[in-house]
C-alpha cells in the first residue's frame, strides 16, 4: 500500500484556477491557480486524508473506476498518484526510543570506533525494508 491512485476531478474555478474534489474523499477539497499547482495541492489534500482516516482507523476507500465517475462541462478527471512511504518520511520524523541488546564485546569495539549506533540502525532497517 506504498503507491495509491484515486481519481480527482479538477473543475474550472470562476475566479480562474482550478478547485480539485475527490469522489472517493468528499471531506478532500483543494485548489491551485494552475494545473501545476492544483495537482501539486490534490497530492497533499489527498495524503491528509488518507492519514486522516488511517490515523482514526477508518475505512480507506478502493479508487473509483474511472469510467464511472461523470464530469461537467469545464471539469475533467486526472489521477492523482500518493506515495504513502514517502508522505510519511516527509511528515513524520519523530524519533521513537528502541531499547535493543547486542553482545559487550561488540558495543565495546563499536563505542571504540566511535559507532553511532541510531544511525547504524536507520541505515539497516532502510536496507531491510526495501527503501536503500
Amino acid at each position: 500500500m506504498n503507491k495509491l491512485f484515486y481519481p480527482a476531478v479538477f473543475h474550472e474555478a470562476e475566479e480562474g484556477g482550478y478547485w480539485i474534489s475527490f469522489p472517493d474523499f468528499p471531506e478532500c477539497l483543494t485548489d491551485g491557480d494552475t494545473t501545476n499547482e492544483a495537482y501539486e495541492m490534490a497530492v497533499d489534500a489527498l495524503g491528509l486524508a488518507i492519514t486522516d482516516r488511517k490515523e482514526n482507523k477508518e475505512n480507506i476507500p478502493l479508487p473509483t473506476d474511472l469510467k464511472d465517475i461523470q464530469v461537467e462541462d469545464g471539469s475533467f478527471l486526472v489521477v492523482v498518484e500518493f506515495d504513502m512511504l514517502a508522505y510519511l518520511k516527509k511528515t513524520n520524523n519523530k524519533a521513537v526510543k528502541k531499547t535493543l541488546s547486542i553482545p559487550e564485546w561488540m558495543n565495546e569495539e563499536a563505542v571504540n570506533l566511535g559507532v553511532n549506533f541510531s544511525q547504524v540502525l536507520q541505515e539497516a532497517l532502510l536496507q531491510k525494508i526495501n527503501l536503500k
